[in-house]
């Protein structure tokens, strides 16, 4: 079990010369130092992958390039908990990574990462996803860095709120009819997936808003002024029909 850094120390050095190094300890303020054929290898030794060893493990690399963090792997686990995160910021930044595993009577060091420069590949489905969003948002109703998940207006929540409130208004309507109302082309799919519960089925092809949905839309004040603003304004151009709701 690692009680304090230093454990991590001779696990580290005897992986090290293994590898054929000469291994120092505490030079510059460096942790570990090896050397081999001329080259410097640093390692910075913590009980726990954090910020602070990530600043010291980028100030090392002014020193040389083959720079690594060694952390334990908590007990009972194969790697330390998000290590996909935890190896992904380590490429983005050129770092080697060190596991010491503390199970069993013996440490076992394995080299999970090794430094290297490293080209981020963009994901272009979610790029896509994310000009899709903003370009589709009608207003900016997110406070950043909330996790309230059921209170974020999504672009998804968003053109729910105007089925709902549409539906109010109209009475049991097709998606074909919302649509026409001005609804978003995804309108069937949202009714027939009923995510929140909002939609029921009067009828076959109908749908209409069910209580909680009523209740619900009372929560989106600023959307549902936006949209009934919205709905008016298109219905005597277009001249939407349905019977008409109760409104909200």
């Amino acid at each position: 079990m690692i009680e304090k850094e230093t454990d991590l120390f001779k696990p580290v050095k005897s992986y090290l010369e293994h590898q054929g190094y000469k291994v120092h300890a505490e030079v510059d303020r460096c942790d570990i130092v090896g050397i081999r054929e001329g080259e410097l290898t640093i390692v910075e030794l913590k009980k726990h992958f954090s910020v602070a060893l990530l600043v010291q493990a980028v100030e090392r690399q002014r020193i040389t390039d083959r720079v690594y963090v060694a952390i334990p792997v908590p007990d009972g686990r194969t790697v330390p908990f998000n290590y996909s995160g935890m190896v992904l910021l380590l490429k983005r930044l050129g770092i080697g990574l060190m596991l010491v595993n503390t199970s069993g009577t013996a440490f076992r060091v394995e080299a999970a990462l090794h430094p290297s420069n490293y080209t981020v590949l963009k994901d272009r489905k979610r790029q896509r996803t994310v000009f899709r969003e903003i370009k589709g948002r009608v207003e900016e109703y997110n406070t950043g860095g909330s996790r309230a998940a059921d209170k974020q207006i999504t672009l998804y929540r968003q053109n729910t709120v105007q089925i709902a409130l549409y539906l109010n208004i109209l009475g049991p309507s097709s998606p074909a009819v919302l649509r026409s109302a001005g609804t978003c082309q995804k309108t069937g799919s949202i009714l027939r997936k009923n995510y929140y519960g909002w939609f029921v089925k009067p009828a076959r092809g109908l749908y209409e808003l069910s209580k909680k949905g009523q209740e619900d839309l009372s929560d989106y004040p600023e959307l549902v002024s936006y949209y009934r603003s919205l709905f008016y304004k298109k219905l005597p151009e277009d001249g939407a029909g349905g019977s008409k709701g109760t409104g909200i």
